[in-house]
């Protein structure tokens, strides 16, 4: 594997952090084949739940001693920094997350603290990333055309520190190519959970049987990255790459149809994060109703800045909207018995990382329950 002379040096470096970030960069390139390594144009790291790290991974992470080199950004914590006590979440864990936070920011990474960093710091096509979050990675493969592997919370601190990442995988341009054409009617999102089982790293060309929208699409690839593990999908007539490759011969059709019920105690929302849009259609599908059950919307801090206004208008009607986290990543959500959701992707991961039963609908019938 060839390594450039500024490569060499760090991997050299008396700088211990910045010689084990190299060395991992290395390991696995050397692990998938990468014949080099390719500079990266920002990165954003996952795993930051003091949940999901605990003591050692806080630990390790108050031992790093350099600065990130290229734009980098965080994924969701365990908690909203501000209103955590609203959340149920105690001092402990308050304590112990904040740590975590600031040894990350202490590298020089931006504490967005998004599932949707796109939003807030969009890709350029063609550019190569490395980022760790799934709904990220396959929205920025699929829906913008940048270049990025799913990279582990490790990993993308790694290339955060060293600018770096192994050139293999999505970076490389036949490997983007779709491997099977996927005829796709119903419901988007529980299209992608369904999909995403049957295809496990596949990556699909989806022909829709309507119009889609880019909320539906985010919701779709994040319900099939959590399902199969799938980083990238085309879009025909959507998204960049679909005319580039040749159409698969192997064809298969989805209806997404999910039966998951329960009487919910929660309604949660914004997996991956709401956007402003999605914001507003929710303000308008509440149509000033008061809602009847506990509500709570997921997004990112800069996003419910810029919706002041239509947050407040949702409060005032006793929607509950945090950011900072979500409903799979903070322990505050196991309170709960039954979590109604609209997102594949929560449906996969409440009932394994939250212990709670989950209920599946659209952005309309989460609602309407919510005011029933």
């Amino acid at each position: 594997m060839y390594l450039s002379k500024e490569e060499e040096k760090m991997l050299e470096s008396e700088n211990e952090t910045v010689a084990k970030s190299m060395e991992i960069i290395v390991a696995l390139a050397k692990i998938f084949g990468a014949e080099k390594l390719i500079k990266v144009s920002s990165v954003h790291i996952s795993g930051v739940s003091y949940q999901n790290i605990g003591d050692e991974g806080l630990e390790w992470l108050e031992s790093l001693n350099s600065k990130v080199v290229v734009k980098t950004t965080v994924n969701p914590a365990g908690m909203d920094t501000v209103r955590w006590k609203e959340m149920g979440i105690d001092k402990d864990f308050y304590e112990k997350q904040m740590r975590i936070l600031r040894a990350i920011e202490k590298i020089g990474a931006e504490l967005i603290l998004t599932c949707t960093p796109y939003y807030l710091n969009r890709p350029k096509f063609g550019d190569h990333l490395a980022w760790a979050e799934s709904s990220a990675v396959v929205y920025a493969n699929s829906l913008i055309g940048a270049r990025t592997n799913r990279e582990s919370g490790i990993s993308a601190i790694a290339s955060a520190i060293t600018g770096r990442t192994p050139y293999y995988g999505l970076h490389i341009t036949e490997n983007r190519a779709p491997t099977i054409v996927v005829k796709i009617k119903g419901d988007i999102s529980a299209a992608g959970y369904m999909l995403g089982f049957q295809l496990e790293r596949e990556i699909p060309y989806c022909v829709f049987d309507r119009s889609v929208s880019e909320a539906e699409l985010k919701l779709f690839g994040a319900a099939l990255a959590a399902t199969g593990n799938v980083t990238m999908f085309h879009a025909e007539g959507i998204t960049p790459e679909w005319k580039l490759f040749e159409k698969p011969k192997e064809r298969i059709e989805i209806y997404g149809k999910v039966s998951r019920d329960c009487e919910p105690d929660l309604i949660a929302l914004g997996c991956p994060h709401l956007s402003k849009n999605e914001l507003e259609t929710i303000l308008k599908l509440v149509k000033g109703r008061k809602v009847k059950k506990e509500v709570w919307l997921f997004t990112s801090r800069k996003v419910f800045d810029e919706s002041r206004e239509v947050v407040e208008k949702l409060e005032k009607l006793g929607i509950k909207v945090f950011c900072d986290t979500c409903m799979v990543v903070s322990p505050a959500t196991e309170k709960f018995e039954c979590v109604m959701v609209n997102s594949g992707k929560a449906l996969t991961y409440l009932p394994k990382l939250r212990g709670v039963d989950v209920a599946f609908g659209n952005l309309k019938e989460c609602i309407e329950k919510a005011i029933e």
